[in-house]
């Protein structure tokens, strides 16, 4: 851009510039096989069905329709959720895997004994 010039074009470009880079795809909506989170309604839904979770049991599903296949430990989840250091002594991560198993499906979430958990790929 030649100078001088007008502060309204050089916005202009830059917001055309970053609607070209944005991703095509509604990026606000995680989906796994029939599972769905809407990141701005903070809704879930199973088959259609929607399910009732609190909002850390949001942020944990999320965690993991953001890494699917993808073992996370403890650690992980609860630096991610929780926003803070791992407490060896702490099963919160555990008990609210239990919460998201019996709201969306024992079968999603799989224990990866001595490792962590892992949300079940396409594939599995």
């Amino acid at each position: 851009m030649a100078k001088p010039f007008r502060f309204e074009e050089l916005l202009a470009r830059v917001q055309l510039r970053l609607r070209q880079d944005a991703p095509t795809t509604d990026s606000s909506v995680l989906v796994h096989q029939d599972l769905q989170l809407d990141l701005r309604t903070r809704r879930a839904a199973v088959s259609g069905r929607e399910v009732d979770r609190s909002a850390r049991e949001f942020a944990l599903g999320e965690t993991f329709l953001r890494n699917p296949g993808q073992v996370l430990n403890r650690e992980q989840l609860l630096s991610r959720v929780w926003g803070y250091d791992f407490d060896p002594g702490s099963n919160v991560v555990d008990v609210y895997v239990r919460y998201l198993r019996n709201k969306l499906g024992a079968q999603r979430f799989t224990t990866v004994r001595g490792m962590g958990y892992r949300l079940a790929s396409d594939e599995s």
